[in-house]
């Protein structure tokens, strides 16, 4: 998964990057010290400055399934001379796309199978709870986060190991809302294969 980037089953959001004429800028490459360089299309490398890409004109959510998000105009008198990934107002205007990706994915969340309410009820309390904890208590809640990627991962790989078992990846993909494809490319990635 890219810079910025955020996953959902085998959807990965991001925040995208439209220039002044309204097309998608290639990836950045960033040229290191060594031979190696790398590319990036995290959107915070769009600052117009030199040694990065062109200048972001507006940014949108851009999900892996193809879908996009509402375009939201760059502040530019508030950002300045700034450059994106050191600003609040740049960062101001990235968590609107943030906002219509979580949009996105609860609608896609609709058409599928439905979390039990036990577990859909401890989902949205920890949520809230990490959301208000984030100013105050930034590391605690990185401890939160790390502690929460262990367990997807154990939870995970049982999961796979019986769904891989007993279910057809057709019917794995219909109840999250993928294709088959990529229910074998999730039920793989949490076994570790």
């Amino acid at each position: 998964m890219d810079e910025g980037a955020v996953r959902n089953v085998a959807r990965e959001g991001r925040v995208g990057v439209l220039l002044e004429d309204g097309s998608v800028p290639e990836p950045v490459y960033f040229d290191g010290n060594s031979a190696i360089g790398h590319t990036s299309d995290f959107w915070a490398g769009y600052s117009g400055r030199p040694f990065y890409g062109p200048r972001a004109q507006l940014l949108r959510a851009v999900c892996g399934c193809g879908w996009t998000g509402e375009r939201h105009l760059l502040d530019r008198e508030r950002i300045g001379d700034m450059p994106l990934y050191e600003g609040d107002p740049a960062h101001e205007d990235a968590a609107k796309c943030r906002e219509d990706w979580d949009r996105h994915i609860a609608t896609v969340e609709e058409l599928t199978i439905a979390f039990p309410k036990e577990v859909d009820h401890l989902l949205a309390q920890l949520t809230e709870a990490l959301d208000r904890l984030v100013d105050e208590a930034p590391a605690g809640v990185l401890k939160a986060a790390s502690r929460l990627e262990i367990l997807a991962q154990s939870i995970g790989y049982d999961a796979a190991h019986i769904a891989g078992r007993s279910m057809d990846p057709g019917e794995v993909g219909a109840a999250l809302g993928i294709n088959a494809d990529q229910a074998e490319d999730l039920i793989a990635h949490y076994r570790g294969l």
